[in-house]
């Protein structure tokens, strides 16, 4: 009888829903919407003006995977900082304008790859749009109309009582409308609510009235954990219905951890190639080993990986075989010690205390394997073993 491998597929997974069909813009080297990947961008907590700090920020956000990385400029002296932190930065920088529309023509003229603006937070922002439209044409620059609901244009707030979806939708339409009079439409839209589900009725009622390419946010999401969830809820909602071009996620935390959100919330949805991914049960009375301790271990010591990956880390019998023999690597475990799984088939059995270092080993061999076939690939990958 012919033995059937097992393990993870070679393709990924198929897409949830068709994506949606949008025009595409570029942001600096980025393109968002139409066929391009769906990006990740997330925003600075460093003041803009301390050029040194902001630029140390946005390397760190660049090496956890950020692809556009936003900068606030709510002064003079963050507008001043401009020239130094677009040329230097090694990912676009887009500029976040509330309140002056000088700035606006500042980011223009300083290299931003792209510019936001709130047309509810601007005075007479409507009066500047054909300068603006002009100066961004000329200099290549898209424009986001970012649309939130702590600060919707009060005509609207009047109309409609309250943020509501129709409210934001028509907000960010008008001002498309006013920038495509003067001939320019290299246009984003976000329209952002801190309710997810007033969020993703926005963003599908605007998913269905236009074409532009839709940056996907929850604003204010809320601390870590509790944005995580909105956000994850929101977007997979809207993503799984081929909705969204790019993506932020905001948190009351460090900004890498949006960005770590954001790529994990795309490689779930298949929508990313995943890169490492723990399969880990949640323990019960059945487990024989400490499956907390030994998940915990593992993702530590495969921090770094490089390469897709999928690890279980398997406490009892009753679900461990099947899911370590159809990960990459895996481990059962029980009576004190491990079955461990490469690609379906049982390698070895070792003692419950040899169990992370002999995954690591076998995950960095593997690792090696998947590095050297892929194109241009130099060497294994770098894995930070603690």
């Amino acid at each position: 009888m012919t033995a059937i491998p097992l393990g993870m597929p070679a393709q990924p997974p198929a897409m949830l829903a068709e994506r949606r069909s949008s025009r595409e813009i570029k942001v600096g080297n980025v393109a968002v919407g139409g066929d391009a990947a769906i990006s990740v961008q997330s925003m600075t907590t460093t003041l803009t003006a301390n050029v040194d700090a902001t630029l140390q920020q946005i390397a760190q956000l660049t090496a956890a995977g950020c692809q556009i990385v936003r900068v606030a400029v709510p002064s003079q002296d963050d507008a001043d900082a401009l020239p130094l932190i677009a040329s230097k930065s090694a990912i676009p920088v887009v500029a976040d304008i509330h309140f002056q529309p000088k700035y606006v023509f500042a980011a223009i003229d300083a290299g931003c790859a792209g510019v936001r603006v709130n047309p509810g937070n601007i005075k007479k922002f409507d009066d500047k749009i054909g300068a603006i439209a002009r100066a961004a044409a000329a200099a290549g620059v898209p424009v986001r109309i970012g649309v939130n609901a702590g600060s919707l244009d009060a005509r609207l707030l009047a109309k409609h009582g309250r943020a509501t979806p129709e409210a934001l939708v028509e907000s960010a339409l008008w001002e498309c409308s006013l920038f495509e009079e003067h001939g320019f439409s290299d246009l984003k839209i976000s329209v952002k609510h801190h309710d997810p589900v007033v969020m993703i009725t926005a963003y599908r009622l605007l998913a269905e009235a236009c074409d532009y390419p839709l940056h996907l946010g929850v604003t204010e999401a809320g601390p870590a954990f509790q944005g995580t969830i909105k956000s994850a809820a929101a977007f997979g909602a809207l993503l799984s219905q081929g909705i969204g071009d790019t993506l932020r996620v905001s948190l009351s935390a460090p900004p890498v951890e949006e960005v770590k959100v954001g790529i994990q919330i795309l490689e779930s949805l298949g929508l990313r190639q995943r890169g490492l991914e723990i399969v880990s049960c949640p323990s019960c009375g059945r487990a024989q080993v400490d499956v907390y301790t030994l998940a915990e271990q593992v993702t530590a010591g495969l921090e770094g990986l490089s390469v897709p990956l999928r690890v279980a880390v398997m406490g009892c019998v009753v679900n461990g075989p099947g899911e370590a023999r159809e990960a990459d690597l895996g481990v059962a475990s029980g009576n004190g010690k491990g079955q461990i799984f490469v690609r379906g088939e049982v390698v070895r059995t070792v003692p419950e205390t040899q169990i992370v270092e002999t995954l690591i080993d076998e995950a960095m061999r593997l690792a090696h394997e998947m590095g050297s076939e892929q194109p241009g690939a130099c060497g294994a990958p770098v894995v930070e073993v603690r």
